[in-house]
């Protein structure tokens, strides 16, 4: 006895002689099944296809204008994952012709003249393995739902761990979270005037607040000393770009690779006098040039406790002197060009807005 879940699956018979239609039509329909589809055009075979997705299809192989074969060639263009079990109709029974047939995609065949229970027999056992083709697909289509956003989750917790790593360097130097959040989405905002896809832009706004984390391995008393470092100090500063660049090493990813370029190439300067390797020009990767842009501007016109902000146009005066020595000449112009939305962002992440991750 055929189980109810047959009953409602939608089978196509396509054959171009009315009478083997009508035939398959009453054998199916007293056994149960009520959602037949018969077509005798085989050119009809995938509009209809694509308009109700049968769970099986038998089709007869000898028809004019278009054979049995060429409709499954059509088929299987279509690259459905879901593309049911395809048996074929015929007379011819030769050992050949079957394993052209099976070659070609066919699931099975049925030879004409019918036999009842044969024809039974393989229609339902090829809905029931269609069925649990069927689970499994929508099985892997939640697991890979639950995936994706098991990975999103990861990945949140992830950004969220390296911005407050970011802040945890940038409080001990008496700095601000505010400026991490600032410092970062300026450089997304260069990187995309620079004509940079989104995905990269999106990767060093993430990548950025990780600019100075090697500040944690500095001693509190060069870090926080209130006046100016002596050259034996200076020294000892200066090793919090390769501090970070360990600390951000051998993880692999494509975030942490970014973030340790910009932690080791941040105090590079344009003319060769920055630090810790003297890079000059473009020796200096593209991310270190923009962090150095962003990082500066934000420091200038920002309160410290050692000094007071500077005007935006006081800092701009600066950042065009130092164009050629300090800074990349065609990053400056390109902040200036992007002014507008580096000042939307000072006031979008004030200071008031530290903890706002």
């Amino acid at each position: 006895m055929i189980r109810d879940r047959s009953y409602s699956k939608n089978i196509m018979i396509v054959d171009d002689e009315p009478a083997n239609l009508k035939l398959l039509d009453r054998m199916l329909q007293q056994q149960g099944y009520r959602h037949l589809t018969l077509i005798d055009d085989p050119f009809q075979v995938l509009p209809r296809y694509k308009m109700l997705r049968p769970e099986l299809i038998l089709l007869d192989i000898n028809m004019p204008g278009m054979s049995g074969f060429d409709v499954m060639k059509k088929l299987f263009a279509l690259e459905d994952p879901l593309l049911p079990p395809i048996v074929i109709i015929t007379a011819q029974d030769s050992r050949e012709f079957r394993l052209q047939a099976l070659s070609s995609g066919a699931r099975d065949f049925i030879t004409k003249p019918f036999d009842r229970n044969e024809l039974l027999m393989r229609v339902h056992n090829l809905l029931d393995a269609q069925l649990a083709h069927l689970l499994l697909h929508n099985q892997n289509e939640v697991l890979e739902e639950l995936v994706r956003q098991r990975t999103e989750e990861l990945n949140s917790s992830r950004l969220v761990v390296i911005r407050r790593l970011g802040m945890a360097a940038e409080y001990r130097d008496e700095e601000t979270g505010s400026h991490i959040l600032r410092m970062s989405h300026t450089c997304a905002e260069l990187a995309k005037a620079r004509g940079w896809s989104e995905s990269a832009c999106e990767l060093i706004l993430h990548a950025s607040p990780m600019h100075d984390v090697g500040k944690i391995g500095i001693p509190d008393a060069i870090l926080l000393k209130p006046g100016k470092l002596n050259e034996d100090e200076w020294k000892i500063m200066k090793t919090h770009t390769e501090i970070g660049g360990r600390l951000l090493e051998d993880d692999g990813s494509t975030l942490m690779s970014m973030a340790r370029e910009i932690a080791l190439t941040h105090h590079e300067k344009w003319d060769g006098s920055g630090y810790p390797n003297g890079l000059k020009g473009e020796e200096i990767p593209e991310v270190g040039r923009i962090a150095a842009v962003s990082d500066v501007f934000d420091a200038l016109t920002s309160e410290r406790p050692y000094k007071k902000a500077w005007s935006v146009e006081e800092a701009l005066d600066f950042m065009v002197e130092q164009k050629g020595r300090h800074f990349c000449p065609l990053l400056v112009d390109t902040l200036i060009l992007i002014l507008p939305k580096v000042l939307e962002i000072r006031e979008r992440f004030a200071e008031t807005d530290a903890i706002s991750l």
